[in-house]
């Protein structure tokens, strides 16, 4: 070692092998003891990010799909799991390389940005854990068709990230919706179950056959090649109106989209209006009567002069 250097703080223990060799060198103690510093820092953090590569990131993605995520899903997290190996390698090379005093510095300076971004970014971070949220829970998936804020808005989803979900809707625009929006209040998934009960009620006339209408109505859901037989669909009566009987058919179609669902629908009441018209079945409109009369006295004009 070269008589009269002054050891470096960062060495306070004494050089170790890295330091001896370049002290040996020629290098002064302060410059070995920085550049062994530097060495470790760097052998460390490669050390750790090939680790997080070649072993940390293989699995998170088996994990994942062990878990069928989308690979959308799967982007963000695994962009997460980077940044994850990223520090940890960082904390870990900062403490290899002996720099333990400037890690607590940079951990006190990085806790008081992370305060002040907090609070100018709220909105960010419910809608960050409102995507984590999303992941976990997995109310909808892409290609799901979904309804939100009591059906004011519906749409199919086409993408999801940690901090919005894009969905399109049946008019074709596209909506970008804070994940917190659909977090918050209740969200409608009708195509989670891989198949959709729907309803309608067709109205016929109090003189009309109801055993007949109602074999109609099945009948025609049985014919529908896009109507499951199981379960069968069914007729209910279910109201007594004003001018009509209402016979709500029940039916259930499969991997179902809002596409399906409005042709499959359409499709069926056609068909089922096509047999009553055959078959002389009415579905009345509603009729208005009104009673009394006019009495006009002679002379007494019904139309009024124009002021």
């Amino acid at each position: 070692m070269t008589i009269g250097a002054v050891p470096s703080p960062l060495q306070a223990t004494g050089l170790g092998p890295i330091g001896n060799a370049l002290d040996d060198a020629g290098l002064t103690a302060t410059q070995a003891g920085t550049a062994e510093g530097a060495i470790k820092f760097v052998v460390a953090l490669v050390a750790i990010w090939l680790v997080g590569r070649l072993l940390v990131l293989p699995l998170i993605t088996r994990a994942m799909n062990r878990r069928e995520l989308d690979k959308h899903a799967q982007n963000p997290l695994l962009m997460l799991s980077r940044f994850g190996i990223a520090f940890v390698g960082f904390a870990i090379a900062f403490g290899f390389a002996g720099y333990g005093n400037f890690l607590v510095s940079m951990a006190g300076i990085a806790a008081a940005g992370a305060l002040a971004i907090g609070f100018a970014m709220q909105d960010v971070i419910a809608n960050f854990v409102a995507g984590v949220f999303i992941y976990t829970d997995k109310p909808f998936r892409i290609g799901d068709w979904i309804e939100w804020d009591d059906g004011t808005y519906s749409g199919t989803v086409e993408d999801i990230s940690l901090r919005v979900t894009r969905v399109r809707t049946f008019d074709n625009e596209l909506l970008t919706v804070p994940n917190s929006s659909l977090t918050d209040g209740v969200l409608k998934n009708p195509v989670d179950a891989n198949k959709l009960r729907l309803k309608f009620v067709f109205g016929i006339g109090y003189d009309d056959d109801i055993e007949r209408a109602t074999e109609i109505i099945v009948d025609e859901a049985e014919r529908h090649p896009d109507i499951m037989d199981d379960p069968a669909p069914s007729v209910r009566l279910t109201e007594l109106g004003d001018s009509d009987v209402g016979l709500q058919s029940r039916f259930w179609i499969s991997n179902p989209s809002r596409a399906d669902f409005v042709r499959t629908r359409g499709e069926y009441v056609t068909a089922v209006k096509r047999r009553f018209d055959e078959e002389g079945i009415d579905i009345p409109y509603p009729v208005r009567t009104l009673e009394g009369g006019l009495d006009l006295k002679s002379g007494q004009s019904v139309v009024q002069p124009a002021e």
